[in-house]
């Protein structure tokens, strides 16, 4: 689709949560301009989340590993000017990489715009002294700054994403859900520790709702060391079934996330995904706080769940060592805060 001549070359590759929080953003700014083409490009794995597009929305997906320093970024530039034929970028990501294709940009006379990520407010909000507490701009306002400052509307025109759902696609998994049923859905874990509700406090959650009748729990993680400790819970409770390592797409898990009742997550992608599709999300927040920016897509306020500490936020990314040495921000949340905020969200919605 060429329009009104004019390709815009939008541009985040990493992380699957980071990469969920452009969806609103693009799809907004594709609709309110049909006679624009759009081109995402992200990771190959990642371009899975990207379902509903927009008709004059293309997704390209790339391993980033073939691609590696300033030869690989060239090349990268080459390919896909040669697919897309782009006059104009947006860099959602501003990483060394990215710096690198919007440098190449510029000297071929197209259009640049990269994201401000407020780095400087984030310090000041997650500094030991003096912290400057106050809610910082959304993800999603940051990604529409740079839409704005190219000339490009945006609007406001995304709901959620309406995944297929297709029960053959997840019933060697997780069996269609019946009428009645209550699907409840826990994704424990998350990229760094300080983000992460201590294990045995998350398995009393676990256990109060393993106890309800009509509850199904589905386990959201990742492989290895996730996948253990979810299929031990799923082998545990009757009613609790873990998909991680069974093998499905992300645009599978959307599907099964989009007839969740209610997502329990931390600080991570799951509540982002669960968000898109437009699911409650309880989200549990230790060494990160909600005022960094990095919120699921129209979540209430209060459905996020943090202790009031002087200490909070610590950290953008929980990556941070605790200085307390004792993680309180996690430890210190009790897990009936957890449960009574999943029974109010599903009486709310009953």
């Amino acid at each position: 689709m060429r329009g009104s001549g004019k390709t815009v070359l939008v541009c985040r590759l990493s992380a699957l949560g980071d990469v969920a929080m452009t969806i609103p953003v693009i799809y907004s700014a594709a609709r309110e301009n049909p006679d624009t083409r759009f081109v995402m490009l992200t990771s190959k794995r990642i371009k899975e989340i990207f379902i509903d597009t927009p008709a004059n929305l293309e997704v390209i997906g790339i391993k980033k590993d073939k691609y590696k320093g300033l030869g690989g970024t060239i090349r990268l530039f080459r390919e896909v000017r040669k697919q897309a034929d782009f006059n104009v970028f947006a860099d959602l990501h501003s990483v060394i990489r990215t710096h690198l294709f919007g440098a190449i940009c510029r000297l071929r006379g197209i259009k640049t715009a990269r994201i401000n990520k407020g780095r400087n407010e984030k310090r000041a909000l997650t500094r030991h002294a003096a912290k400057a507490v106050k809610q910082l701009k959304s993800g999603f306002d940051r990604y529409r700054e740079v839409f704005e400052r190219l000339g490009i509307a945006v609007g406001d025109n995304f709901e959620h994403l309406s995944p297929e759902i297709d029960p053959s696609k997840y019933s060697a998994v997780i069996p269609p859900k019946r009428d009645g049923e209550r699907w409840i859905g826990i994704a424990p874990f998350a990229a760094h520790e300080g983000k992460v509700y201590p294990r045995t406090q998350m398995e009393t959650v676990i256990n109060a709702l393993a106890s309800t009748p009509n509850f199904r729990i589905i386990l959201f993680g990742g492989k290895k060391r996730e996948e253990v400790v979810l299929t031990q819970w799923e082998e545990k409770y009757d009613n609790a079934v873990s998909i991680a390592g069974k093998g499905l797409d992300l645009a599978t898990e959307l599907a099964i996330q989009s007839q969740l009742d209610v997502m329990v997550s931390m600080d991570s992608a799951n509540m982002h995904l669960a968000s898109l599709v437009g699911t409650p999300v309880v989200s549990v927040w230790g060494a990160t706080h909600p005022y960094c920016g990095f919120g699921g897509w129209r979540q209430p306020d209060d459905n996020a769940i943090g202790l009031a500490l002087d200490c909070r936020p610590c950290s953008v990314y929980g990556s941070k060592p605790c200085r307390r040495k004792d993680l309180f921000c996690l430890y210190g949340i009790r897990p009936q805060t957890i449960i009574d905020k999943i029974f109010s969200i599903l009486n709310a919605n009953s």
